[in-house]
């Protein structure tokens, strides 16, 4: 795995309330939880952190569909 995904997920695992799918958002909170002195560093983890969560989301919101409509269709 590499760093980006190990740092994100590292992160998220211990603070999983604090982020979402905002990229700037995710920005701040980074710089406020961590010490990252390169600035690319830490806009790709905060991108890498946006991507994940805002795919998590599509992805439950699609699975409920689904649902909804299989017991519509019952």
């Amino acid at each position: 795995m590499n760093r980006i995904k190990r740092i994100a997920n590292e992160l998220l695992e211990k603070h999983p309330s604090n982020f979402s799918d905002n990229f700037e958002q995710n920005k701040k909170i980074m710089k406020e939880l961590t010490i990252v002195r390169s600035k690319s560093l830490r806009n790709r983890v905060a991108g890498y952190i946006a991507s994940k969560l805002g795919r998590e989301m599509r992805e439950s919101k699609e699975s409920a569909s689904i649902t909804v409509e299989s017991e519509v269709q019952d």
